[in-house]
């Protein structure tokens, strides 16, 4: 199955946390914090949302970093996406 999101929404698949820290900390699942980076899979159209033109700065393939508590989290055969509008997006990662 294939999400195609409209408007000025972007889908994304989360990338995984690292389960030990840099000194070497494991980290236990339940004190893990999802990681707020992600790699964009599909973009909407754009167009014209809430009567203001919008014009999509994200595209496929790259990694984002979207805000804390935005978006729509899917789960589609196993697999869990988030749907956000491109003002979640906070950053793109180079």
């Amino acid at each position: 199955m294939k999400l195609v999101p409209l408007g000025d929404r972007v889908v994304l698949k989360q990338l995984v946390a690292e389960e030990t820290t840099k000194s070497g900390i494991v980290i236990p699942g339940q004190s893990k914090e999802k990681p707020q980076q992600a790699e964009v899979l599909a973009v909407g159209p754009g167009g014209c949302v809430d009567g203001k033109e919008v014009k999509m700065n994200i595209s496929v393939g790259q990694t984002v970093i979207y805000s804390k508590y935005s978006g729509t989290t899917v789960e589609i055969d196993e697999e869990e996406y988030i749907i956000v509008k491109q003002d979640d997006i906070l950053a793109v990662v180079e």
